[in-house]
């Protein structure tokens, strides 16, 4: 098992990410128009999906604002979107939208809940965003770092578990993706440190990357919710990696925390 170290988005580059940030700024502000209209609004109507996750009004119709856009800045570009699926997948410049990254939050009114949006350029994610259009914050990540807003942030540097506060969507995905010597691993883990939380989905990363929190850890994730996610652990200073340690562009779980935790975590949930 290996930890992987914060890393560089390769060099040479023709996509400049940082150039990307105003526009990435602009897509934010549209979808979030859209979620906030739908938030709480008695009249949500939800649907269960094939894989038995719900999906809303406000999930389409913030996806497909996003679509809308980038197609018409970026025409050659592909993108990937958890409602509408792939166009343009073999593309150079892939878009990775989720409108809702925890909709389950989202139609019981509580806003633990975000948009991520990830640029994915020659197979490595050089762009993540999270976007919490009811607190209205937005966090932005590239190879030059991590903003809030207009402002630069870092992961907390918190040095032991015992003082650490671990995040995470739900334990009982545990269970049923990885299993019972997993879970009960992770049960031993919340018991070392400091805080305890379910405060989950995408807004957690967001804690994280803003040094509200010390770690996250999901044991499945799709692309859509995943890659995003990378640039901006990253660009915190942060490390991001799967359940085991390894490279997450093609993983489907997350540890995210300070170099100086993510280790210790890894090593807890490996037993």
């Amino acid at each position: 098992m290996r930890a992987a170290a914060p890393r560089a988005f390769p060099g040479g580059s023709l996509l400049d990410a940082d150039d990307l940030r105003p526009f990435v700024t602009g897509l934010a502000e549209r979808s979030g128009d859209v979620l906030r209209r739908h938030f709480r609004s008695p009249g949500l109507s939800v649907e269960t999906k094939g894989d038995d996750s719900p999906v809303t009004i406000a999930d389409r119709e913030a996806e497909e604002v996003l679509r809308a856009a980038i197609r018409r800045r970026f025409p050659d570009h592909g993108i990937i979107g958890e409602e509408f699926g792939t166009e343009k997948g073999n593309a150079d410049t892939v878009w990775v939208l989720d409108p809702i990254d925890g909709t389950i939050s989202y139609v019981a009114g509580v806003a633990l809940f975000g948009t991520l949006i990830g640029v994915i350029h020659r197979g490595r994610p050089i762009l993540g965003a999270i976007h919490q259009p009811i607190t209205r914050e937005l966090v932005i990540g590239t190879s030059s770092g991590t903003t809030l807003g207009d402002r630069p942030t870092r992961v907390r540097d918190t040095r032991t578990l015992a003082s650490c506060t671990l995040l995470t969507t739900d334990p009982t995905l545990i269970l049923d993706h990885i299993g019972r010597g997993a879970y009960d691993r992770f049960e031993a883990l919340t018991r070392e440190v400091g805080t305890y939380r379910g405060w989950g989905d995408c807004y957690g990363y967001l804690l994280v990357a803003t040094g509200r929190a010390d770690a996250m850890a999901d044991p499945i994730l799709h692309p859509w919710d995943l890659l995003p996610l990378i640039p901006v652990v990253e660009g915190a200073g942060g490390v991001i990696t799967t359940w085991t340690g390894d490279d997450p562009v093609d993983g489907s779980s997350a540890v995210a925390a300070s170099p100086r935790l993510h280790g210790e975590i890894l090593r807890a949930l490996a037993g």
